[in-house]
């Protein structure tokens, strides 16, 4: 983790022209409610997915030049990972995070939590805050969220345009969390990638 500067295959996001950073682990404003990473930089990506993350910038910059995306946790270290695991052990809330012992794709700098902003930096209406362990988080329950009232067309106009995006750079969304992306293939990744300890 310390050694990243010096590593090719890594690159910092402060590299990414208009792309906000605000690590939320960095902070208290997630699930836990403390810093984990404390003094760790972690706003770092593999190269091949903050150069895909510069290509989708780009992509929304053309459609929607009043927009931009803020990203809200890069690369995890694995010994962050092991920390957020303990912190739901033994509860259904799990399910919103990968076993540290197959590994996080975060922990190879292949995943990203993200969101859109507006020009005045303000986080558009997701219809949920980043790190919000409910079901309408769910991209896989939109439909019936809309159709309940829970979320309003606007704010899964959000979702989808930040989805669309980053599918055409390369990502993949998941069905439980609007803001987290993969880059490339889960088990190529862990398999061919290094792991940040």
């Amino acid at each position: 983790m310390e050694d990243l500067a010096s590593h090719e295959g890594f690159r910092h996001l402060s590299t990414i022209a208009g792309l906000f950073v605000d690590l939320r682990y960095g902070g208290n404003d997630n699930f836990v409610g403390r810093n984990l990473y404390g003094e760790l930089d972690c706003a770092w990506l593999h190269r091949d997915a903050a150069d895909a993350l510069e290509a989708a910038l780009a992509t929304l910059k053309l459609e929607r030049p009043d927009l931009s995306m803020i990203v809200l946790d890069a690369l995890r270290p694995q010994r962050v990972q092991e920390a957020l695991w303990q912190a739901l052990e033994g509860t259904s809330l799990t399910m919103y995070l990968a076993n540290p012992v197959v590994g996080s794709i975060h922990s190879f700098g292949m995943a990203v939590d993200i969101s859109l902003i507006d020009n005045q930096a303000r986080e558009l209406d997701m219809g949920t805050p980043f790190d919000d362990l409910t079901e309408r988080s769910h991209p896989a329950l939109e439909n019936k969220f809309l159709a309940e009232g829970r979320l309003t067309h606007a704010q899964i106009a959000n979702r989808l345009l930040l989805r669309k995006v980053m599918t055409q750079h390369g990502f993949h969304g998941i069905s439980t969390e609007w803001w987290h992306f993969d880059h490339g293939d889960r088990q190529h990744v862990r398999t061919d990638y290094p792991r940040v300890l």
